[in-house]
This record gives structure tokens, C-alpha cells and sequence, in this order.
């Protein structure tokens, strides 16, 4: 079996040494080189399996040394781990950025070692089963696989109009069949009654002559009676169920009319953003401009993913095809919802007949609570670190996150009787996600 080697790149000796004796464990042949300068030269003539660097070196430090290695196309497909005490997500986004794998820590455990050998081939065989932190995703065809092998497609959309025109039909025939059955036992029971009331038993003595002509219509009296009460309380039961599901009916079509103008409303702006606009046309901000796709995504959702994964695959196929070279930049942007919730069970879209005075957020603490890294699912960094070592830095990704500094669709102004079906239409238009293509601006 022939052996792995893998190139060390630290001006301390010391941590050279560390590192090389957890790889040498391994049956890795491991070089060491005390400056980035030196690495370059040794790769002139030398092609390790995968290089360790350090980051903070005299002269030209690690990130430095990785674009140069990146920028070469001898050398651009050979794996780059960072190999360094830096640490936070803006510092392993520029590394990533950069073309680098992802970041080794120098306090680092034998087992973190193993499995990052295994994500950059260093071993013959995978002895993890669990998904590893850095490794790229398969292309079948070229669409994203997901782990249980089958491709990724974005989920259909439901469509709610017909969902809510059904429930509303099914709810309506129930109430009919209620109350059809409801008077068919009133009229039941009563029929029973009075033929039971007409039928007495004979008397063992005859009554007097005055009481034989009173008890029947004392009887007569006392079904009247409870026939009259039967029916008021049926008419009044039945009066309160019908005003009820009338007013469940009004409500299931509000809320599928409300629905039909979120759609509609969602669609216009999704339009509106991807096609370019005229110079000098109002409303035509320059990110909408130049943007060659605009997704929308749904509060709760993270930006860099489901969706957004597919579209951002789908560009770059096209761009690499058309011999593009340059910057795809994708930008996210955060809608201001109005929401109902705590802090402690969670927020989520208040309901549309909601008067927006009533919601208790008007933001999106979800978008505000996620770190950098954690905006982009592990698929998205590894199409995007993928594209860049199968062009040779050609072709590069830039994210960026706007924030809710650029609407595409302006908030309704607040007035008292303002829904928050109203603000949240605006704001679903907004949380979205923006493609766009910068030819020869290379990072």
C-alpha cells in the first residue's frame, strides 16, 4: 500500500513536532517547513497528499500562503487544513473563502485527528460512521445527494386555497347532517311521547263523570307544553351551532382569501426583483438590478439552504459551462415579521386577522439569533468549497448578509386598523435570498 504524505507548515518547532508525531501514528510520511515561503518552494518540486498550515508566520502568514497555493494550478487541487490557535466563524469563513478545507486546532485531541484524516483521504477506509464535519457531498448526475442516497429536490408547495375550499365544504355537510339529525330524534321522541300519553291504562274504579272529561286535556296541556320547550331549545341549540360555523366558515375564508393575496402579493415582488430594471428607474436598487435569481425564505428557515442549495447549484452549473470567471455573490436579507410568542417557547407568524398592534415582536429574532456559520447547512459550504478547487480559483462565493437594510417590498404604514396578514406579506416578500454574478473580481 503506498503511503500518504502530508506537508507541515509552522515557524514553531515545536508544534511541527506535535503534529507530525500524531500523523507519523498513522503511517503518514510528514514534512515539515518552518515558513510559507518555504513550503512554496518545496511544492515546486514535492506534491503532498494534503498540507497543514499555520497561520501566524514572519513574512507571508498562512491565509496568504493558502491564495497563493489556491491561485496555482499545479498545486490548487491539493487539500489545505489550517493548522492554528485562531478560532471564531469569521475567521474559518475567510479560510474557507480562501480554499481551505476548514481549521485544525493546536489544542487538538487524537481523535479530532483521526477523523479529519479520514475527510481528507489520509486513510484507506472511513472508521466513523457518523457524518464528518468537513466532508464534501456526493454528485449523482449532478444534483446534491443527501445521506440516505437520494437526490435532493425542493418540496413541493402546498397549494392552501384548494386545502381550505375543502375543509370549508366537509365542515359545512357535517353541520348539515347534524342538524338533520338532531330535529329527525326531537320529532322521534316527541311522536313517541304523545302515543304513549294516548294510549292510558284503563281504571280499576271509573272516575267521576267531571274527571273523565279533564285528565285528556290536562294531558294534551302537558305534551303542548313539553313539545313547545323541546322545540325552543332546539331552535336555540341549533341557532348557536349554525351562528358558529357561519362564523367558522367566514374565517376559513378570510384566512384562504388571505392566503390567495400572500401568494399573489409574494409572487408580483419575487418578479419584480428578477427582473432587471431601467437606469435611473425608481425603485430599482442596484442588488436587484444585477441579481440573476431571487428565492424567498420562510421564516423559521435557515438562508443557506433547501431551496436556496438547489438554486445556488443550478447558477453555478450555468456559469462553469459558459466558461465564467469571477465572484457568484449571494446575499441574504431579513423580513421584519409581526409575531406571537416569548423568548422562552418561541416566536412564529401571528395569525392574519391579528391587528399588527397586538403582535408582540415586530422583527426576526430567529435570523438575529444565528451566528455566520450557522446560516449555511453543510451542503451549501461544501458546493461552494467544491466549485472553487474544480475551477482553480476561477470561480469563487462570496456570502454576505444585508440584514433588513434593503426591502424590496415597502412595509404598509401602521395604522389602527393594519392586519398582520398586511405587515407579513411585506416582510415574507423580503426574507430573501439573492444571487448574483461578478465576472473577473475575484477574491
Amino acid at each position: 500500500m503506498v503511503s500518504k504524505r502530508a506537508l507541515v507548515v509552522d515557524d514553531s518547532k515545536s508544534a511541527r513536532v506535535i503534529l507530525s508525531r500524531m500523523l507519523e501514528k498513522y503511517a503518514i510520511d510528514v514534512d515539515m517547513a518552518e515558513s510559507a515561503e518555504l513550503a512554496i518552494e518545496y511544492l515546486k518540486s514535492n506534491r503532498p497528499d494534503a498540507i497543514f498550515m499555520d497561520h501566524l508566520m514572519p513574512g507571508m502568514d498562512g491565509l496568504q500562503a493558502v491564495k497563493a497555493i489556491k491561485s496555482n494550478p499545479q498545486t490548487a487541487m491539493i487539500p489545505i487544513m489550517m493548522y492554528t490557535s485562531q478560532e471564531g466563524e469569521l475567521y474559518v469563513g475567510q479560510a474557507r473563502a480562501l480554499g481551505a478545507m476548514g481549521v485544525l486546532p493546536k489544542q487538538v485531541r487524537p481523535v479530532d485527528v483521526s477523523k479529519v484524516l479520514y475527510e481528507l483521504h489520509l486513510l484507506p477506509d472511513r472508521r466513523d460512521t457518523a457524518e464528518p464535519a468537513l466532508s464534501p457531498v456526493e454528485l449523482l448526475d449532478g444534483s446534491p445527494v443527501a445521506a440516505g442516497g437520494t437526490p435532493s429536490r425542493r418540496d413541493s408547495a402546498p397549494d392552501w386555497g384548494r386545502r381550505v375550499e375543502s375543509a370549508v365544504k366537509d365542515q359545512t355537510a357535517d353541520l348539515r347532517r347534524f342538524i338533520v339529525a338532531t330535529l329527525d330524534s326531537f320529532a322521534s321522541r316527541l311522536v313517541s311521547d304523545m302515543r304513549e300519553a294516548a294510549t292510558p291504562a284503563a281504571p280499576e274504579i271509573p272516575p267521576p263523570p267531571a274527571a273523565r272529561f279533564a285528565w285528556p286535556w290536562a294531558i294534551a296541556a302537558g305534551v303542548a307544553a313539553l313539545i313547545a320547550a323541546a322545540f325552543a331549545a332546539a331552535w336555540i341549540g341549533t341557532r348557536d351551532d349554525l351562528a358558529k360555523s357561519r362564523a367558522d366558515v367566514a374565517a376559513l375564508t378570510s384566512a384562504n382569501a388571505e392566503l390567495q393575496h400572500t401568494r399573489e402579493d409574494l409572487a408580483a415582488a419575487v418578479k419584480e426583483l428578477t427582473t432587471p430594471a431601467a437606469p435611473g428607474a425608481p425603485g430599482g436598487s442596484a442588488a436587484s438590478s444585477n441579481a440573476l435569481r431571487v428565492e424567498p425564505v420562510p421564516y423559521g428557515e435557515i438562508p443557506f439552504d433547501h431551496g436556496r442549495l438547489d438554486a445556488l447549484h443550478d447558477l453555478l452549473a450555468k456559469v462553469e459551462a459558459q466558461g465564467f470567471a469571477g465572484v457568484v455573490k449571494i446575499t441574504s436579507m431579513s423580513g421584519m415579521f409581526c409575531l406571537s410568542g416569548n423568548a422562552t417557547d418561541g416566536f412564529a407568524p401571528a395569525a392574519p386577522a391579528t391587528l399588527a398592534s397586538k403582535c408582540d415582536v415586530i422583527g426576526n429574532p430567529f435570523a438575529d439569533s444565528l451566528s455566520g456559520q450557522q446560516q449555511q447547512s453543510l451542503a451549501f459550504a461544501n458546493l461552494i468549497a467544491g466549485v472553487r478547487q474544480r475551477t482553480a480559483g476561477a470561480i469563487t462565493v462570496a456570502i454576505e448578509n444585508a440584514g433588513s437594510t434593503r426591502p424590496a417590498m415597502p412595509y404598509p404604514v401602521r395604522v389602527d386598523s393594519l392586519t398582520a396578514g398586511e405587515w407579513n406579506r411585506a416582510a415574507a416578500a423580503n426574507n430573501r435570498v439573492e444571487f448574483e454574478a461578478q465576472p473577473g473580481a475575484q477574491q
